[in-house]
């Protein structure tokens, strides 16, 4: 059976029409719909390429609440790659599960873009699923 080590990013990441991608151009009010959608806390942007430029979580929705001086139906309607972190961590599809999780625990997130190395999307690493599969394997 498969050991943890033989893992690759790409045998366990969540394809992209599974996950929240959003074009730069978006409304915020439209992205944060799409993560509700999806049910989860991350929203990939990317431009027209499908190359990353950002990711927008439930954490950015936050702190953009607490910080920035404007009505909420004001906000709703600036692009979402305004209030995007664009110095967001990712990984390559063919990088081990383990320098992934490694990584992850560093960073303390629960989700990290899987981007090929010309910068496209190709997935999304969520621990859910992660542990899903770790659990199988050793069942």
């Amino acid at each position: 059976s498969m050991q943890i080590k033989e893992i690759l990013v790409k045998d366990v990441m969540v394809s992209c029409d599974l996950i929240p991608v959003v074009n730069n151009r978006e409304l915020l009010r439209e992205t944060i719909i799409e993560m509700c959608n999806y049910k989860l806390g991350v929203a990939c942007i990317v431009n027209t390429n499908n190359e990353l430029e950002g990711v927008f979580t439930d954490g950015d929705i936050r702190r953009l609440i607490l910080k920035v001086q404007k009505p909420i139906a004001a906000l709703f309607v600036d692009d979402v790659r305004d209030y995007c972190t664009k110095n967001y961590s990712s990984i390559n599809p063919d990088a081990s599960l383990k320098s992934a999780i490694t990584l992850m625990e560093e960073l303390n997130i629960w989700d990290l873009p899987v981007v090929d190395d010309k910068k496209k999307l190709k997935g999304l690493l969520h621990l859910h699923p992660v542990l899903k599969k770790l659990l199988a394997i050793n069942n």
